[in-house]
């Protein structure tokens, strides 16, 4: 099984994943310290099978988070809190959550309920798999349709570029709505060209997608300031993930993250560069070092279309 756990309190999410660990149940893939780091189809993408998560929390609290998320995100949720409100906890059971914890955390209690959603999503599998062998039997005699390669889920797509800017450190950044608004236009635009022979250049992307924000009736000044003002956006969440890599780097050469994506979308003389700044204490605003903005637009692009196509990332 895969967790994900959410708590204000590092001390509660230190002990819910040594039980877990300890006791062979499964991978706790991330942890946050607030609601408002959740989406619902980001934790699909990282299929998540069991979501712990605090009820007060400073930002967005337990139950505004389940509201959040709720009708994206597939799997199951357990709510933990020292809070004994039967009003607060009866509003967290008719949003959807499946068991209730009481704090301090007691791991027998912590054990006996992991262990019964394990039970219930293993038995809501194994009905899946009957149920889609009884429609496989019944579909056998009905005329296959045959689907064209050429069509790109272009709402699957957006949703694995999400999850890549959670991973490169950049949702929440102002530059996060241009790049999803780059890679729509980018998912489009491979659908009449071919990027081998040519991959659009900068301009062109900018000068298209500021276009289609601003409308039709926009004169050339508004649509040359809206490209002045996106590709700064982008710069600044490009030099947000390349400070959010080199943090990494600086604490450990061997962390996944780092090792996956760092060489990827930078040079490694730029992060070898921001890591000497940071050991050397310089504010981030006093770097001088400069990014690629489109060689990370075509990683970022390319890596988007890998991790669609990995089976990992596809929907249960």
């Amino acid at each position: 099984m895969r967790f994900f756990i959410t708590d204000d309190d590092s001390a509660i999410r230190l002990i819910l994943s040594q039980i877990i660990e300890e006791e062979d149940l499964g991978e706790v893939v991330e942890e946050a310290e607030d609601g408002c780091l959740l989406e619902g189809h980001i934790l699909n993408l990282k299929q998540i099978d069991i979501l712990f998560i605090d009820l007060l929390m400073p930002i967005r609290d337990g139950i505004e988070t389940i509201r959040h998320i709720k009708g994206e995100f597939s799997g199951k949720i357990i709510m933990i809190s020292q809070v004994e409100s039967k009003e607060l906890i009866g509003e967290a059971f008719s949003l959807g959550i499946d068991y209730y914890i009481s704090k301090p955390i007691n791991r027998i209690e912590v054990l006996t309920v992991i262990r019964k959603v394990m039970e219930r999503i293993n038995l809501e599998r194994s009905i899946n798999v009957i149920q889609t062998s009884l429609n496989s039997l019944l579909d056998l005699n009905q005329p296959k349709v045959v689907k064209s390669n050429n069509i790109v889920d272009e709402k699957r797509i957006l949703e694995v570029g999400e999850y890549l800017l959670a991973e490169l450190g950049i949702v929440g950044e102002s530059g996060h709505k241009d790049l999803i608004e780059v890679l729509q236009y980018l998912v489009k635009y491979e659908l009449t060209h071919t990027f081998e022979q040519q991959f659009p250049t900068l301009k062109d992307i900018f000068v298209q997608i500021s276009k289609k924000k601003l409308g039709i009736s926009a004169t050339q000044v508004d649509i040359n300031r809206e490209i002045k003002a996106s590709e700064q956006r982008i710069r600044r969440a490009i030099t947000h993930s390349l400070n959010h890599f080199a943090s990494l780097g600086l604490t450990d050469f061997s962390n996944p993250k780092f090792e996956n994506y760092a060489s990827k979308f930078f040079d490694f003389t730029v992060v070898h560069q921001r890591i000497k700044e940071l050991q050397k204490n310089k504010t981030i605003h006093a770097t001088q070092t400069r990014v690629n903005t489109k060689k990370f637009i075509q990683v970022f692009f390319y890596e988007v279309k890998r991790l669609n196509s990995e089976e990992i990332f596809k929907y249960r």
